[in-house]
């Protein structure tokens, strides 16, 4: 009960800060498993993506999230696995934060041949420096090769780094917004050049920039 209260919680502050929108782009909400993949310029990325989902889809979607930073203190712990059933990844490649396996790939895809749907950022940490994404890890053709039934549905969030800059407590009200892709389509999933899948899986996402935001690539 508590969790679920802290949730409402976190999600009513997040779209009172960002009044974000969220913009399905050629797709629509689904309940098949889906991988929800997005840029990451924020910690509070995968909230924001998370509270603009269906509520129905929200309770069987799982952020990944890096078990370094959320096992950080007790309160970030509960946040991530009690509110948000966050699938915490150890990044050295050991053991996932709630010991769901030895390898990360793995560990998501066990979710997704479950039928639930995560949050994942293929740039493998929060991008700080002044690129507009940084290039993908090849962890996402991984999953791409091992869960070929997902649907990979690539997301552009925007402005959340400027609500809440790094070294800031206090965020400030800025309009955000989510936007949602079409799904790769089965002949990019089925791409065994790495390099190939992401570059086109990184162009999916970039191609949801609003026009305010598009630079030089």
């Amino acid at each position: 009960m508590l969790a679920r209260i802290v949730a409402l919680v976190i999600i009513g502050f997040a779209r009172a800060v960002t009044g974000v929108r969220a913009l399905w782009i050629g797709t629509a909400p689904t309940a098949l498993p889906t991988l929800y993949f997005a840029n990451h310029r924020s910690h509070g990325d995968f909230v924001l993506l998370w509270a603009c989902l269906p509520p129905e889809l929200r309770a069987r979607t799982r952020p990944v999230a890096g078990a370094d930073y959320w096992n950080g203190s007790a309160l970030r712990r509960f946040i991530a696995v009690r509110v948000f059933n966050a699938l915490l990844i150890d990044r050295s490649g050991q053991r996932g934060g709630d010991g769901a396996g030895t390898d990360p790939v793995e560990s998501i895809a066990q979710v997704l041949d479950g039928g639930d749907s995560v949050i994942f950022f293929p740039e493998g940490t929060r991008n700080e420096t002044d690129e507009v994404l940084l290039p993908f890890k090849g962890g996402l053709h991984k999953l791409a090769r091992r869960c070929p039934q997902a649907r990979f549905t690539p997301v552009w969030i925007d402005n959340l780094h400027r609500v809440l800059p790094k070294g800031e407590v206090i965020p400030v009200p800025l309009a955000c917004l989510v936007a949602f892709g079409q799904p790769l389509p089965a002949e990019t999933l089925a791409l065994d050049d790495r390099g190939a899948f992401l570059t086109a899986a990184r162009a999916a996402v970039l191609d949801l920039q609003p026009e305010h935001a598009r630079s030089d690539r």
